[in-house]
């Protein structure tokens, strides 16, 4: 009994420094999704009408892809729904083909409905193979549709890479 009392504070000790651990890590992710919405709407103000009219978005700040040949992609992201923040998710992507380079991206999926963003959030959600990101461009957001009830859009943060491909994306999504 004197033993499980010492016992039972070390394991309430890691499961608390564990938690604060990972609500660190989100933080961090949730502050640079602020930023990066704001960098977004700097490359093109359009994208606004994204943000106001859409049933939720997810948003990556930092997307790092590389590869030759062989390539991935790997991030972490804040849902939003309904302009407030729902969850955390994250992105993994491993491709085959044409590729060189390494590049880091800002990526932000749009959810054109409530069943579209449910779709995401219960694990049923995946790119078609042949789907690609908008590049963002000054202006290139005016003329943007949903296709398949999701727009994508990214924007280059640094490097250079052959690939705009975002098709054979997986996704995590962890409600808060």
């Amino acid at each position: 009994m004197k033993l499980l009392k010492p016992l039972a504070l070390v394991v309430v000790f890691f499961i608390a420094v564990g938690a604060t651990a990972q609500n660190k890590k989100d933080r961090k992710i949730m502050s640079d999704a602020k930023k990066a919405k704001k960098t977004l709407l700097k490359a093109d103000a359009r994208l606004q009408r994204f943000f106001d009219n859409s049933a939720g978005y997810v948003l990556f700040p930092n997307v790092g892809k590389g590869g030759f040949i062989i390539g991935g992609a790997s991030g972490n992201g804040v849902v939003y729904e309904g302009g407030e923040r729902v969850g955390m998710a994250g992105l993994k992507k491993l491709n085959i083909g044409l590729q060189a380079g390494g590049q880091a991206i800002i990526e932000v999926i749009f959810f054109e409905t409530q069943v579209d963003l449910s779709r995401f959030k219960e694990g049923k959600f995946a790119f078609a193979a042949e789907t690609s990101a908008v590049v963002l461009k000054s202006g290139i957001a005016f003329n943007a549709k949903y296709k398949d009830g999701v727009a994508v859009f990214a924007l280059p943060k640094a490097g250079l890479m052959a690939d705009a491909s975002v098709g054979g994306q997986k996704f995590s999504y962890k409600p808060f």
